[in-house]
């Protein structure tokens, strides 16, 4: 009856077959949605993926390269048969004073500063010593009545009124007085700071006002310094000593000067090695005149001496490690492994050591090689075209 009715009033229902297709091809158009993203997210999670394991290679490879040592190396080098025995040491005047205080007071005026050229006797400071002349005051009114006293009684023992004892007391006592009066006289002289030689002031230390008091363990005054000659001590090491006279000619040398050399000579040794160093103190003099070098100054000082060993050879001081079991080196093989080898060191040459064994020609030493070094440890050799570039810079190329 209701079919009857929605066909008389024109209402036609869907046919069973025709709903099924519909809901085919919907099922059909959502598997075709689902199937693309799946596919969207399979590519995605494989770039995500691919993305890591590049950055995870390449975050190794940084990690290695970082972890690998680059170093530099030299190689040894033959000794000259005869070298100059360069040693550093630094310029004296060929005298040289602290002046202190030989009384007590305080500094009422200097007369002459740093640089000033003084002659023996200037005067260069004056002390006020209130204490002292009030000393000498008292001390010359006791020595007046100590002559007094004498005076008497010399007069009476000559009359036989004193005993000979007591005319020897009070002579003492007279003697006593004038010494104490001279002794404070002395001292109240001390009160004029004076130059002990001629030369230049290189340090004043004081000024008006300070208190000084007497004794080389109070303030420093004044340095005074001849520096018309001037002198500097090195230490020849212990096989070089027999070499070393006096009289020998010298070479002196300032870095800050290049290609400059003042002409010098070994005036005097110490005569005896040094048990401590296994040195020998050696002075040497030269002439200053025009005032070229400035005492203080730090130099090289170049000796001739002979060759050690026709077999020994030469490597920068720089290559030396320092073991409590010796000095090594480290050598740097065909693997690039190193081995630390003991040496044996002939002589110091300043800049460069002679070896009298441990290397030999064409060893591969690291230069300033670091403490932590041991046996077998991997290194890089920085190739000399390649010295300038930064281990983290060649890192960052292995790993672009």
């Amino acid at each position: 009856m209701s079919q009857n009715r929605h066909s008389s009033i024109g209402i036609h229902g869907q046919p069973a077959g025709a709903k099924g297709i519909h809901r085919l091809r919907l099922l059909k158009s959502t598997q075709k949605y689902a199937l693309g993203v799946l596919v969207v997210l399979g590519i995605g999670a494989a770039i995500v993926i691919g993305l890591r394991v590049a950055k995870a290679a390449a975050l190794a490879e940084t990690s290695r390269e970082q972890a690998t040592r680059y170093v530099n190396v030299v190689t040894p080098k033959p000794a000259p048969a005869d070298s100059q025995l360069r040693l550093p040491g630094t310029l004296q005047g060929i005298i040289e004073a602290p002046i202190y205080a030989r009384t007590n007071g305080y500094l009422s005026r200097w007369y002459k500063d740093i640089g000033d050229t003084v002659k023996q006797g200037d005067l260069l400071a004056q002390i006020d010593t209130p204490e002292v002349a009030q000393q000498l005051i008292e001390a010359k009114s006791n020595q007046q009545l100590a002559q007094s006293t004498f005076e008497r009684y010399d007069a009476l023992q000559k009359r036989d009124a004193v005993s000979r004892q007591e005319f020897e007391e009070k002579k003492n006592t007279l003697a006593t007085a004038t010494a104490t009066v001279k002794r404070l006289q002395e001292q109240l002289g001390y009160s004029r700071i004076v130059a002990p030689f001629s030369g230049v002031i290189t340090r004043r230390n004081v000024d008006i006002g300070n208190l000084v008091d007497a004794g080389s363990g109070t303030k420093l005054l004044f340095t005074l310094a001849k520096t018309d000659a001037l002198r500097v001590y090195v230490y020849v090491p212990q096989n070089y000593a027999a070499q070393i006279k006096a009289g020998n000619k010298a070479v002196v040398s300032l870095k800050e000067s290049p290609g400059q050399t003042f002409d010098a000579s070994i005036v005097r040794t110490a005569g005896a090695i040094d048990t401590t160093t296994r040195t020998l103190q050696v002075e040497v003099n030269l002439p200053n005149k025009e005032g070229k070098l400035l005492p203080g100054a730090y130099v090289q000082v170049a000796i001739k001496a002979k060759g050690g060993e026709a077999s020994s050879l030469t490597v920068p001081s720089n290559t030396l490690l320092f073991r409590p079991e010796g000095p090594r080196v480290a050598v740097v093989d065909a693997n690039g492994k190193v081995k630390l080898q003991p040496v044996v060191i002939g002589r110091e040459l300043g800049v460069d050591i002679e070896l009298a064994s441990g290397v030999k020609v064409g060893d591969q030493l690291i230069i300033n090689p670091s403490d932590s070094l041991n046996d077998g440890d991997a290194v890089s050799v920085v190739a000399a075209k390649d010295k300038d570039a930064k281990p983290a810079d060649k890192a960052k190329g292995a790993a672009s």
